[in-house]
């Protein structure tokens, strides 16, 4: 009874010793771990906007928009950070709109889960690439063949899933974007 007393103890002390220097250490970097989000959206925003030289925060149904002008002023979009669920996980998508609110200029997956080598594929230039200049009118589609519109992607094989989350996400923001705005 005395060794079962004292290695109860003795795990007891660990695993508070060890909850202490998570804890420790998960507020020494939560500022740096959002400072490093943030940069990667700005990052996005930069690469997906070339030609934006400044950037408006706004806030549309309590969520962020980012305004992008040129160097004349003239409003020639809107970024916007999208997110919902994936197969895994969390999906975080930067997307840039044109000020029309009718065509992607283009997306980046900032934050996912999905499963390495397929939902994780979300990631990779080929995906992102299918969005720049695509028609969010009517709402963009997943299709396993190879589209033939202008609003239609094709999914990643062996990932419809992953896939089709990025589009229900873009298009459920971009829904609420030009409800707010129109």
């Amino acid at each position: 009874m005395k060794d079962i007393t004292r290695i109860i103890v003795v795990l007891t002390l660990t695993c508070v010793v060890c909850a202490l220097f998570l804890a420790l250490v998960s507020s020494v970097t939560a500022e740096r771990i959002k400072d490093n989000a943030t940069k990667n959206n700005n990052d996005a925003i930069t690469a997906l906007a070339p030609l934006a030289q400044r950037v408006e925060k706004t806030v549309v149904d309590s969520q962020t928009l980012y305004k992008l002008f040129d160097r004349q002023e003239n409003l020639i979009g809107y970024a916007f950070l999208a997110q919902g669920q994936g197969y895994a996980g969390t999906i975080k998508i930067v997307a840039v709109l044109d000020s029309g609110l009718s065509t992607l200029e283009g997306i980046k997956v900032v934050e996912s889960v999905e499963t390495p080598g397929l939902g994780g594929r979300i990631v990779e230039s080929f995906f992102d690439s299918q969005f720049k200049g695509l028609s969010v009118l009517p709402a963009i589609i997943a299709l396993k063949d190879n589209p033939s519109k202008k609003n239609e992607i094709k999914t990643i094989t062996g990932a419809t899933i992953s896939s089709r989350s990025v589009v229900a996400i873009l298009n459920k923001r971009i829904e609420t974007i030009r409800k707010a705005l129109q």
